[in-house]
């Protein structure tokens, strides 16, 4: 699926209807170069399940958890160094929980660590205000 964003609030829009038709468990990987609009589809997408709370990147605590239905598991891996301390953080527990949707940013920096089924959510800036997100589902 692709679609063509023009503004910000069109990118909280369809990642909020997005959402909605999602059901747990899922992983899905946002990816795209720094200022593409990853914590803007976060923030839609985590409205569309309900999470009433102002969304921002855990880029320092790594993970926010949100209690909605379904969970939201919302990781932000752009200060990682390495997949180690992915490891070390109990990340790879998430994706063995039945509860909820894991919502990863930066997913290019944990390359390897997450095994399909998930769904590649990529962001790409065309201007100031228009995106490209192209949404796939890898299944193997």
């Amino acid at each position: 699926m692709e679609f063509v964003s023009k503004s910000f609030k069109e990118t909280i829009n369809f990642a909020e209807n997005f959402a909605k038709a999602l059901s747990a468990p899922k992983v899905v990987l946002l990816s795209g170069d720094l200022g593409a609009g990853k914590t803007t589809f976060a923030k839609g997408f985590a409205r569309g399940l309900g999470v009433k709370e102002i969304i921002t990147s855990p880029t320092f605590t790594l993970l926010n958890e949100y209690d909605c239905n379904p969970k939201l598991y919302h990781f932000d891996m752009y200060r990682l160094s390495s997949k180690e301390e992915a490891f070390e953080l109990g990340f790879e527990d998430y994706f063995n929980k039945n509860d909820g949707i894991v919502l990863v940013e930066w997913a290019e920096n944990v390359s390897g660590l997450i095994t399909p089924p998930y769904i590649l959510v990529k962001i790409d800036k065309i201007s100031d205000n228009s995106r490209k997100i192209n949404i796939s589902e890898v299944l193997k």
